[in-house]
């Protein structure tokens, strides 16, 4: 039988219920949805969206704006709905069943934004044997595939935002345009280097691609900063916009 965890993100305002084992949603999930620049009456897609923390921290911190998410395992989709339910977040927030590259007819509009947590590691790293881990955690190659699945379903002027390991910028750059890319550091402590990135794409625009110089999130004593503490517990944004 499977057991599962139910956890409390932005201060308690979102309950998740996930497997206790595999992957698990946190705090990459949190600066995710914070990143995302919705305003009230946009609509989002999320790719990928497991148990649905991100999307449901989107709905939490953005009024009104209606999310999508999609995820091709069945029973966490099952499970992100009722998150949703828990959450006091149904009526603007749904989730479906989709593979996030080859999305079905139905899905096949614009949304006002697109976001994703891709699975981290490449098709050289070592499977772990929990099976819906692995799915959600080797790309097997195919991470320029979930930025091109995602800017196809970006409205003009909209956005695509994906949190990435930090030693794969290059792999995905790769597949990205050459304007309207803002790539956004989160660094564990001031001293050391990234281990994840925020890389955001405006589609349509010819802006300059910036390197920011991203977050910090712990203090020396291993607190979390009072800037990622204003994301983490207080819902804030995180400003990827140089306008």
């Amino acid at each position: 039988m499977t057991e599962f965890t139910t956890d409390k993100f932005l201060d308690g305002r979102v309950s998740v219920r996930q497997p206790k084992k595999g992957f698990r949603s946190g705090l990459d999930a949190v600066m995710l949805a914070a990143a995302v620049p919705a305003k009230p009456g946009d609509s989002v897609l999320e790719l990928g969206s497991g148990a649905g923390a991100a999307s449901l921290c989107l709905a939490a911190r953005v009024d009104n704006c209606q999310v999508t998410g999609i995820e091709v395992e069945k029973a966490l989709v099952d499970m992100a709905n009722h998150n949703a339910s828990a959450s006091g977040l149904a009526e603007r927030v749904e989730f479906d069943v989709a593979d996030a590259l080859s999305l079905p007819a139905w899905l096949r509009r614009d949304f006002s934004h697109v976001f994703c947590n891709p699975p981290f590691h490449d098709e050289d790293a070592h499977l772990p044997p929990h099976r819906a881990k692995a799915r959600a955690t080797h790309d097997h190659g195919n991470l320029g595939k979930w930025l091109l699945s995602g800017l196809k379903r970006v409205a003009p002027k909209g956005t695509l935002t994906m949190i990435i390991r930090a030693d794969r910028l290059k792999d995905l750059l790769g597949r990205a345009p050459e304007d309207g890319v803002t790539v956004f550091p989160l660094w564990p402590h001031a001293i050391e280097p990234a281990k994840r990135l925020i890389v955001q794409v405006r589609k349509g625009v010819h802006s300059q691609s910036v390197m920011l110089p991203g977050l910090v999130l712990h203090e020396e004593d291993g607190r979390y900063t009072r800037e990622a503490d204003a994301v983490l517990r207080g819902a804030g944004p995180l400003k990827l916009s140089l306008r």
